[in-house]
């Protein structure tokens, strides 16, 4: 989107800050000798220097913006309501057909008084006027999804903020819902059950409520982006006699989960021929692609993700079930070629150790199957860098050994080894034998650019 900012507009941007600043060396008050008349709103605008209609008429407005009333009477007002919460504004601002008031970040909008709600309401000391204008919280934004590519028929939950009373969600396709959404209170969650015809092509959900429209990034539903799913889509790599090696037998496909099931065949992490992992071990179990002559992720990927995309913009994704608490001990290593001894924490890999949150231990269970995303920049080769997916592509055609894989670790760490700092390093974990069951599915590579939505789309 091009913004085209006039010297007009800049000074004007410039003349207000200046009434700003004047304004705020005198107190909020009024004439008293001066009790107005009767008070009319005709037009609210949106006043954003920012944009390429920095004074626009809105039906609408955001917690944190600023307005511009315009009507008739406004010499003498006392009082100004948004929403029924008092809002300060500046006399200096204010004419007798227009004023300059900014939506306060603690005016209520769901749990406001519902006669009260998208209201703006001016008070003199003869008269008072009600206006009806909508007022939403900051725009909705989406951070994650419980399930990227689940079953028609259901349920996930879409996670992210302000997502307050979501009314539509629109899946890849076209294909929109709008019965049985259910909305957290605060705005952090809601759940939708997903509907029959959703694109095999993916891309990003679009969702509508309160606070205005969001998109997620275009991860959903992306079967393109698969590299193997012990189904069919991508090719299996074993070789050797090594017990760690996981070969075709030693997968599964009886039904596991609740909620988000388990899609076909799929790879236990702990073979059942083998009853627990000792301590102090790496390279307990190994799965892989096929790699050389048979894994071609420039091919399958790049006509949906350009090499020349940033690498902040592309991620590993794979569905994970875990049906009893894990934590203590063991973590996943993500390599992305074949040359690994076990144990490393730098290099083209990345361990995956979700029973640490925060730097605490906390127990990781899911009830069914769920999405994990690793941005292709935790991996420690591209952690600090200005890299693209090409970085990815190149690395791995370089590579002598061009499977993707997976191993169970269970050896000693710090946590130093995870937040990257020293002073972490004299906080260890020590293994200890476990016999915990993962299981993981769908590997794939999927893209994170999430669409721009916008209130006002005549500037996209």
């Amino acid at each position: 989107m091009k913004y085209i900012f006039s010297t007009k507009y800049r000074w004007a941007s410039i003349v207000f800050l200046g009434l700003l600043l004047v304004g705020t060396m005198f107190p909020s008050c009024k004439d008293d000798d001066n009790t107005g008349g009767p008070i009319t709103i005709t037009k609210v605008y949106l006043e954003d220097a920012s944009s390429a209609v920095p004074d626009r008429e809105v039906a609408f407005a955001r917690l944190g913006q600023l307005l511009r009333v315009e009507g008739s009477g406004f010499t003498g007002l006392r009082e100004v309501y948004i929403n029924g919460y008092s809002t300060y504004f500046n006399p200096v601002l204010v004419s007798d057909n227009s004023m300059l008031v900014s939506v306060s970040r603690d005016t209520p909008t769901v749990d406001a008084d519902p006669e009260l709600r998208n209201t703006i309401q001016m008070l003199n000391d003869s008269y008072n006027v009600t206006f009806d204008f909508e007022i939403r919280a900051e725009a909705p934004e989406i951070s994650s999804i419980s399930n990227t590519l689940p079953l028609a028929g259901e349920s996930i939950t879409v996670y992210g903020s302000g997502l307050v009373e979501v009314n539509k969600v629109v899946f890849p396709g076209d294909i929109e819902v709008t019965d049985g959404i259910v909305s957290d209170d605060d705005g952090e969650f809601f759940t939708v059950t997903v509907p029959d015809g959703v694109s095999d092509e993916g891309g990003s959900l679009f969702i509508e409520c309160s606070n205005g429209g969001a998109y997620s990034p275009a991860y959903f539903n992306f079967k393109n982006g698969i590299i193997l799913d012990f189904d069919g889509m991508g090719s299996q790599g074993y070789w050797g006699s090594a017990a760690s090696m996981i070969r075709p037998e030693d997968l599964a496909s009886g039904s596991i989960g609740t909620g988000n099931v388990s899609q076909g065949t799929y790879v236990p992490h702990r073979p059942t021929r083998i009853s627990s992992f000792p301590a102090a071990k790496t390279r307990n179990s190994e799965v892989w692609t096929a790699g050389n002559g048979v894994d071609d992720w420039r091919g399958q990927l790049t006509p949906y993700i350009p090499a020349t995309t940033p690498l902040d913009e592309v991620a590993f994704q794979f569905d994970i079930y875990v049906p009893e608490e894990w934590s203590g001990s063991g973590y996943l290593k993500v390599c992305l070629v074949n040359g690994f001894n076990g144990g490393e924490w730098s290099g083209l890999c990345y361990n995956y150790v979700p029973w640490i949150v925060d730097e605490e231990v906390e127990p990781y269970k899911t009830e069914g199957w769920t999405t994990v995303t690793i941005p292709l920049t935790a991996f420690y080769s591209f952690e600090d860098g200005d890299f693209t997916f090409e970085d990815v592509l190149a690395a791995r055609e370089s590579s002598s050994y061009k499977n993707f894989g997976f191993y169970f670790e269970n050896s000693d760490f710090n946590l130093g080894n995870i937040t990257g700092s020293d002073s972490d390093s004299e906080t260890e974990f020590l293994s200890a034998e476990t016999s915990v069951d993962v299981y993981t599915d769908n590997w794939r590579v999927v893209s994170l650019v999430t669409p721009v939505y916008s209130d006002f789309p005549d500037e996209e």
